[in-house]
């Protein structure tokens, strides 16, 4: 009997070790996070009151939100929705494009192709594309990697314009050298298809888009390729990301990528990782300048919140220690003054949000 009682014992404790992928993990993201499910529109919600929010500061926040060209915004905890809002004409099913946000995604993408053995980010990009993708001598074009394409330190010339034909991919500086924010990085997409065989819409299509349940398409407007979708698929891409690249129990993109592309890729620009925008760094750098700023990015928001951010203010936010995801989709908030970090958007929209939750 007392055999027995012991066998008991033993089988409870390995039932309740296996039940906890790993029982050290202070903060077991998955336990308790929610994913919407695929090809439905159902998704459920939490109320600002179970939250222990302040109720109060909901309405000037949405005030705000329509004061500054607002289209569509919502609040993820946990994965459920806890605001959702659309705004100045704008529907749940309107497509609005992503802009530069979008270029989360050809990272995150760049990451499945490198899980899935078909590029390495340190190899050059030559590599895959063939000698003569710039214009520059072969010397310099080979030190270009996948790498610097992701962590806009390519050393192109960024003063030409978004063409990025090898006409317009000029020397500047060599590789590593120098950031500078460029279209060149779309070459990754070029990169994909030529590892994968495929085309990029197909290949982002089968391993991320369909697998998440997301909308949209990739539109090419001139030497841009902008992505389009609604504000609930931008939010299951930023979930996506919060969940460590997994949704549900399938893993989409491996997390050690992603500590990789939402952390400083580069020792130039500190806020800066694989396409990703980091909060909580001592300095950045901004497009179109060599300037250094020696402060945090979004002063007001979570240290260790990073961000996709695009032209116009198209944002996802995504901040681990709250256990939320934002997403604002819309017109410039501040027309006179469009640029991101110096708008003051960011910074006065972050103040409404910590109204809101703590």
């Amino acid at each position: 009997m007392k055999t027995s009682f012991h066998m008991l014992i033993i089988l409870f404790l390995m039932v309740s070790c296996s039940s906890n992928d790993n029982p050290t993990d202070p903060n077991p993201i998955n336990e308790e996070l929610y994913f919407p499910p695929i090809n439905s529109e159902t998704w459920e919600t939490t109320s600002i009151a179970d939250l222990g929010w302040n109720e109060t500061e909901l309405q000037p926040l949405l005030d705000y939100l329509e004061e500054k060209n607002t289209k569509g915004f919502m609040i993820l905890y946990n994965g459920k929705i806890v605001v959702e809002s659309y705004l100045n004409g704008h529907t749940d099913l309107t497509p609005w494009y992503w802009a530069s946000a979008g270029k989360t995604l050809t990272s995150t993408v760049s990451g499945i192709a490198q899980d899935e053995g078909l590029i390495n980010i340190n190899n050059k990009v030559s590599d895959y594309l063939g000698t003569g993708w710039t214009s520059e001598t072969l010397d310099k074009e080979n030190l270009i990697t996948c790498k610097n394409l992701l962590s806009m330190n390519s050393g192109i010339d960024d003063s030409l314009g978004d063409d990025v034909s090898p006409s317009n991919l000029q020397y500047k500086a060599d590789a590593g050298t120098r950031w500078a924010y460029h279209n060149v990085y779309v070459k990754m997409q070029d990169v994909v298809a030529a590892a994968s065989n495929e085309t990029w819409t197909n290949y982002f299509n089968t391993k991320l888009k369909d697998k998440i349940g997301m909308s949209g398409s990739w539109i090419d407007l001139g030497p841009l390729s902008v992505y389009w979708s609604n504000t609930r698929s931008m939010a299951r891409f930023g979930l996506m990301i919060y969940a460590n690249g997994k949704w549900n129990t399938t893993r989409i993109v491996s997390e050690s990528f992603l500590n990789e592309a939402t952390n400083t890729s580069q020792n130039i620009n500190q806020a800066y990782g694989y396409l990703w925008w980091l909060n909580g760094k001592s300095s950045y750098h901004l497009p179109q300048t060599q300037l250094q700023f020696n402060e945090t990015l979004i002063p007001n928001a979570l240290a260790d919140m990073y961000a996709a951010l695009g032209k116009n203010d198209q944002k996802i936010y995504v901040v681990p220690s709250k256990k939320l995801v934002i997403v604002r989709m819309g017109d410039v908030a501040n027309p006179d003054n469009p640029t991101f970090a110096l708008s003051g958007f960011d910074n006065e929209l972050w103040s409404k949000i910590n109204a809101l939750i703590e």
